[in-house]
């Protein structure tokens, strides 16, 4: 049996060599599988744990899954230094190079408009919990929260005017002629829509938990509009997580998009 291909995502073709040590999935080197305009990165795994069967058994053990996922997202930050990556969701599994090329090859299109769309873009999450100011004067810790989300958004649409042409994230549609994955098993990074006060693991309102689109020479701004928001509402908690490569911008089927 063909040791299967597991792929982390998909890029334009770049010069810069990845880190000699970095590893992957099951300790396996990531590996660029060029299809015309398009780069896959896999590496190759062992049928044991990745063929159909196995992989499903794998995925229902939390402590396996979790390893996985991290190593997954180490390759995909080494990207994401290097190039703009299109991640696609952990546990996305290849039964060899051919599957494979034939997924860039159906999907092509697509794939390279969203390469387009995400060139030179980055993804930050905010999150903001938290009752009223201290002292309860000025405007309210959840109308700072729209506003922050208000001005972060107009930032992030900034950045969308940065992007070469009028491309913009498509919705893909699957892949065909036997080029599908067998194993799509997991999302992976991004945020969730804008909070609408529900109760955090500490009892308070969720102000905001969402993922922005942001282009990297807008990035250090992105981050000091944030910190200023921390200023102004000290009785809120910001949670900034960042940049990562852009997952919750992946359409679907490929990401969590």
């Amino acid at each position: 049996m063909t040791d299967p291909r597991y792929v982390y995502a998909v890029c334009r073709p770049w010069d810069t060599p990845l880190q000699a040590e970095l590893g992957g999935v099951a300790g396996a080197p990531p590996k660029r599988l060029r299809h015309g305009p398009l780069v896959a990165v896999v590496s190759v795994v062992p049928a044991r744990d990745f063929a159909p069967g196995p992989l499903r058994d794998r995925l229902a053990d939390p402590a396996w899954r979790d390893a996985l996922t991290r190593a997954h997202e180490t390759v995909v930050a080494a990207l994401n230094t290097v190039t703009t990556p299109l991640p696609l969701r952990p546990a996305t599994v290849f039964p060899d190079d051919s599957a494979v090329r034939v997924m860039l090859e159906d999907g092509g299109e697509r794939l390279q408009e969203a390469l387009t769309a995400l060139d030179g873009h980055v993804e930050w999450g905010v999150t903001v919990t938290g009752g009223p100011p201290p002292g309860g004067a000025g405007e309210s810790a959840e109308g700072l929260g729209r506003r922050l989300h208000t001005d972060l958004s107009a930032m992030a649409a900034r950045s969308r005017s940065l992007a070469p042409g009028d491309s913009e994230v498509p919705r893909a549609a699957p892949a065909t002629r036997g080029g599908e994955p067998y194993g799509t098993g997991l999302l992976s990074g991004g945020g969730e829509p804008l909070g609408g006060g529900e109760p955090s693991r500490r009892g308070e309102p969720v102000l905001l938990n969402a993922a922005y689109l942001v282009h990297r020479s807008l990035s250090e701004e992105f981050v000091e509009h944030v910190e200023r928001f921390r200023e102004r509402c000290p009785g809120a908690l910001v949670s900034l997580s960042g940049p990562w490569a852009p997952y919750s911008f992946t359409p679907a089927p490929y990401g969590s998009g």
